[in-house]
């Protein structure tokens, strides 16, 4: 498919989901208070830091544990999205409780947001790392909250959904003493960008994310081989512009189906209410989750 990287009107049009979504701000604006009363509420251990650098700090939410529940549990690691330019893991504490509900531990993490500053730039590359750092926190330090760091499965939207696919292909050995081969063991990208030559010509992100030819090529899911274990699973919701359902099944098609399953789209969610299914027990979505955190 030749898409018309030249015509900035048209990926504005698919890639500006706040533009699609004219109510975006009632989602952004209830997931937060609904996020302040989780943390309010809900045990939890907030602001750890797992870097020294800017938004190198995550939350994390311990399992409620039944009688006679196995010690360690699986964990959920969240990151949120915002085209890496925005939003906040203080804005999706919600997602939280009913995967601790279930049993499970949650980390939701940040990351510092493009462009950063003239003296301390940030790009999506340094993104990345930042992850790759927090997911070696986790892997050190989880089982302190009673988690299994042999059982993670990581969760993104949009941004973040990028990120997750891209934490499948990181070599865990050579960022960090002791982590082992496949450290994260499964992946839900939600909404996820899996080929970031669009967004490179899309002006109103550009000018921000400064994306380069190298950068989209190094840090695309989609143009990556296909890691040698681990599984991911993407989701799209029925809403959402054609280039979005496009970009989820990139991955299925780049990696085929013995690595990506389950390339699903989901009627009547755009851009922000399939978040809100994520944290919905009994919705198609919270099961994907569910699957993968218990197999």
């Amino acid at each position: 498919m030749t898409l018309p990287l030249n015509d900035p009107a048209w990926l504005e049009r698919m890639y500006n989901n706040r533009a699609l979504v004219p109510e975006h701000m009632d989602y952004l604006q209830r997931w937060a208070q609904d996020s302040a009363q989780v943390r309010a509420h809900v045990p939890c251990v907030l602001d750890v830091a797992y870097g020294a650098g800017v938004g190198e700090t995550l939350d994390v939410f311990p399992p409620v544990r039944a009688q006679g529940a196995p010690v360690p549990v699986p964990v959920l690691v969240f990151i949120h999205g915002g085209y890496w330019r925005s939003l906040d893991k203080s804005d999706h504490s919600f997602v939280a409780p009913p995967f601790t509900q279930a049993g499970f531990c949650v980390v939701v993490v940040n990351y510092a947001l493009c462009p950063g500053t003239p003296e301390a730039p940030v790009t999506i590359p340094h993104i990345v790392r930042q992850m790759e750092k927090a997911l070696a926190w986790v892997a050190h330090h989880i089982a302190d909250h009673g988690g299994d760091a042999r059982r993670i499965t990581v969760a993104g939207h949009s941004a973040g959904g990028h990120l997750a696919a891209m934490l499948l292909t990181s070599v865990w050995p050579l960022i960090g003493n002791g982590l082992p081969d496949g450290l994260v063991r499964n992946a839900l990208s939600i909404s996820g960008l899996h080929d970031l030559e669009p967004i490179m010509y899309t002006p109103m992100y550009q000018s921000v994310l400064h994306l380069t030819d190298q950068q989209v090529l190094q840090f695309s899911p989609a143009r990556l081989p296909a890691p040698e274990e681990g599984v991911l699973f993407c989701a799209v919701g029925g809403d959402e512009s054609p280039e979005f359902v496009r970009q989820n099944h990139l991955m299925q098609a780049a990696w085929g189906s013995h690595f990506v399953p389950r390339s699903q789209l989901l009627p009547g969610l755009n851009h922000f209410s399939i978040v809100d299914a994520l944290a919905k027990p009994g919705h198609d979505l919270h099961h994907m989750a569910q699957n993968l955190l218990r197999s």
